[in-house]
Formats: structure tokens, C-alpha cells, sequence
């Protein structure tokens, strides 16, 4: 295990991209069949994976006309500011809509008035971030958003784009988190603004929440985004040699039980996959939960009641198959967790939302059983510090440096490339950050 101080930055480099769209939300609310984790019909072979050999095949499939690929590379016309004003008002709808599913679902007692009030306190002092980097989402060309890549609903994922087109670019598939009811693609643009400036695409890869569906339909939607990624990614620039998967808290979760489901099916005896986990670098977990019996009456004392969780996971009885620290200690599946790459647990030792001895025990965990597996904790983060005050304040974040650092090691150039680069402008005034993080609900 290693440890950041806030003195301490790392010489680690970074670089992503970013995607464009809106697409609707089945309102099939009710949806909740539980599903076995590791059903031998997998999910992800039921739907194939979309991997077009022109982009315009790729068009035709979105619900919404799209920025073409020769628009993103600087030839061919813009979308009508309408229709852009058009999408933007879409995707507001969906995030207040999520906002209201959540408060439906947690209730509206006390507790969940104050932490609401706080919410709304802690986004309007991130305000002048968050206006910044919605214009890049909704306006930059370097952004494809909704690219379909399932047949279910919010089945899309958005790409970030470097401006740099000299050459296969690294690719982070990432997961955004929500607490498993609110999570969605756009939670990713900051992360993939930053990341398409130091040459990495960014696939921020969206998928179906609770009530619209449980873990399992998430665990499956985030595999089929994976599969989207590692087979069709060539097709925007990306390098599919250099293909990384990250998750975000709740996300981390998610692609963390994609990673070892996909795992035990490679390892097993006729199982049929549309992409293998020997295709990924690496795995990057941020401020991420892996056992959740460890964590499910903190998360009830935090608020996520125990029925509302217990729901999401499918069943009291569920909660060991999806605990991926659980479940890489299973003796019966060992061989699998010979086939899982290098993992790297990023985790701030201030986070109550979800305490950093998660990311340390997966750690352990995998590296009792032969893994390569390493936590990196950073001292004085939160839970939201690693993933929106940091970025925001511009400038070198430990973090960053370190994500960056690993995925360009071994590349010179690009190395080269990302140290001469200018330091990240400051999206928030210093004052309202440490406001914000004093009144944040996380």
C-alpha cells in the first residue's frame, strides 16, 4: 500500500476524450427480476457486440442525430446551436428526474431533507465548474455522445476525443458512480476533458439504475460497454492494445464485478465472450467498495437504508456474489484470478461515504491469491476531493498525476508530451472549494 501526502505529488501523466447525445429512459420501473451472477446463458452473449466498419453504420443506430466522425476531426458541418440547446434540455430532465428518483426511494424524513439541502449547497458553490465543463459536453466537437452499443435502455456511452490524431491513443473505459440509483455517462466529463488533453480517449459507458434494474443488469450493461470498447474502439483512434477500465464508487463497484464475472467465464469450460479480460491493462478502482458485506450498515448509517440496498444487490443472500473481495478467495475459482490484470485502488483516507480500508482489503485480498494488486491512498481526500474538488482546482493533483503516470509508462513521447503541457486552469475560485467540501453531503 502506498500513501500520498497533499505534499507529495506524484510524477505521474494522464490524457482523455469526450462523447455527445441523449438518449431516453425506459420507464419499465418495476423491472426487478432477480438474475444469477454467474449464469451460464451470460448476458453479454445475448446481445451482440455493435462493432460497425464505418462510422456512418454507427449513426444510424443513435436515437438522435449525432456530430458525424469527420465533424470531430474538423470536416464537416456542426449541429444547429437548437439542436444542441435541444439535447442539453434533455439531459437536465434526466438528471432532475434522477434527482427526484433518489429522494423517492431514500424517503423524505429529516435526514434526507438536510443532506438535500447540503447537495443543493455544495452544487451551487461547484457552479462555475460544472457550467464550464457542461459547455464542453454539450458543445466541443471532441465529445461523441450516445453512442449505442446495446439493446437496452441507456445502453450508450460517451467518447472523448483528443484533439492529437497522430496514432493510436490510449483508452480508459470508465463507469461513473451514483450510489447505484443516480449514475450516469455525463458524471464522467470533467474526468474525460482532462484525460482527452493528455492524449487518452475517455469511454465514459452508461447503464440502466435502480429501480429500472438491480446489479446484475448493471454488472451486465457495464460488460457489454467493455465489449463495445474493446472491439470497436479502433474505429475512433483508439489503441486496442492499450485498453484500461476504470470504475468511480459506485462504478468502481460495478466494473469491479464485470472484471471478475468475465474472469470466471474465461476460465470456465465452453463459455462464449465477446471480449476477454486479457485485452485490459489494467483496472483502476477510485473511492470504490468490493465487499459489501462489510459495507452495507455503514451505508444504512450513512443513509442508503439496508432494504433499499439489499433490493439493488438482489437479496440478502446475494451480496457474497456480488463482493468481488469475497469472491476472488473462493478456492474453486482460482484459476480465474490468474487471468485478472494489474489492479490499482485509488482511495482517500478521509472518505466517510466509503472508508478507505475498502480499497485496502480488495487489495490484500488479491494479493493473497496471487494478484497484482496495489491500494494508493491519499492523505486528507474525501470521497468527492479525488474526483471534483482536486480537478477543479486546476493546476497538479496526486490523483491524476498517478492514473496518468501508469498509463503512459513506457511511452516516451507521450510522457515527453505531458510534462511540457500547461497546468490545468483553475475552473472554481479556492474559497468556494473549501466551502464546498465542508457543506458536502458525501
Amino acid at each position: 500500500m502506498l500513501m500520498r501526502s497533499e505534499t507529495n505529488i506524484s510524477s505521474f501523466s494522464t490524457t482523455l476524450s469526450i462523447p455527445s447525445s441523449f438518449e431516453a429512459i425506459d420507464d419499465d420501473d418495476n423491472k426487478m427480476e432477480a438474475k444469477p451472477f454467474l449464469s451460464r446463458s451470460s448476458s453479454y452473449d445475448t446481445v451482440s457486440t455493435i462493432a460497425p466498419s464505418k462510422f456512418y453504420r454507427l449513426w444510424q443506430r443513435r436515437i438522435a442525430s449525432e456530430t458525424s466522425l469527420s465533424s470531430l476531426l474538423g470536416s464537416g458541418r456542426r449541429l444547429s446551436l437548437r439542436q444542441d440547446l435541444r439535447r442539453a434540455a434533455s439531459d437536465t430532465y434526466l438528471v432532475t428526474r434522477l434527482s427526484f428518483k433518489l429522494l423517492r426511494y431514500l424517503g423524505v424524513g429529516y435526514r434526507w431533507i438536510t443532506r438535500f439541502l447540503a447537495l443543493g449547497c455544495y452544487a451551487f458553490l461547484l457552479m462555475p465548474g460544472f457550467l464550464q465543463v457542461g459547455y464542453y459536453y454539450f458543445f466541443s466537437s471532441q465529445v461523441i455522445r450516445g453512442i449505442v452499443y446495446g439493446d437496452q435502455p441507456r445502453n450508450r456511452l460517451d467518447l472523448y476525443i483528443p484533439k492529437n490524431s497522430d496514432g493510436p491513443k490510449p483508452v480508459i473505459a470508465f463507469v461513473t458512480g451514483g450510489a447505484w440509483i443516480i449514475g450516469y455517462k455525463a458524471w464522467g466529463s470533467l474526468l474525460g476533458q482532462q484525460l482527452s488533453e493528455r492524449d487518452i480517449i475517455v469511454a465514459c459507458i452508461d447503464y440502466r439504475n435502480f429501480p429500472q434494474g438491480t446489479i446484475s443488469d448493471m454488472v451486465k450493461d457495464a460488460s457489454q460497454g467493455i465489449s463495445f470498447v474493446c472491439n470497436s474502439i479502433s474505429e475512433y483512434g483508439g489503441d486496442p492494445n492499450r485498453i484500461y477500465l476504470m470504475g468511480q464508487s459506485a462504478g468502481a463497484h460495478i466494473a469491479a464485478c464485470a472484471l471478475v464475472e468475465q474472469a470466471i467465464k474465461e476460465a470456465g469450460e465452453g463459455e462464449s465472450t465477446s471480449w476477454s479480460v486479457t485485452q485490459l491493462k489494467a483496472y483502476f478502482g477510485l473511492s470504490g467498495g468490493y465487499n459489501l458485506l462489510n459495507l452495507v450498515d455503514h451505508f444504512h448509517s450513512r443513509g442508503l437504508y439496508r432494504s433499499i440496498f439489499v433490493s439493488i444487490m438482489e437479496g440478502e443472500k446475494s451480496l457474497c456474489r456480488f463482493s468481488p473481495e469475497v469472491m476472488v478467495q473462493d478456492p474453486k475459482i482460482r484459476n480465474s484470478v490468474s487471468l485478472i490484470p494489474r489492479i490499482f485502488l485509488f482511495h482517500g483516507n478521509e472518505d466517510y461515504s466509503i472508508p478507505s480500508d475498502a480499497s485496502k482489503t480488495f487489495a490484500n485480498a488479491l494479493r493473497r491469491v496471487g494478484a497484482k494488486a496495489e491500494s494508493i491512498l491519499y492523505d486528507g481526500k474525501t470521497h468527492t476531493d479525488l474526483f471534483l474538488q482536486d480537478p477543479m482546482r486546476g493546476g497538479k493533483d496526486e490523483m491524476f498525476e498517478d492514473l496518468v503516470s501508469i498509463i503512459h509508462a513506457g511511452d516516451s513521447k507521450a510522457w515527453a508530451k505531458h510534462a511540457a503541457a500547461p497546468l490545468r486552469r483553475r475552473l472554481v475560485p479556492e474559497f468556494m472549494l473549501k466551502l464546498a467540501r465542508t457543506v458536502s453531503p458525501f
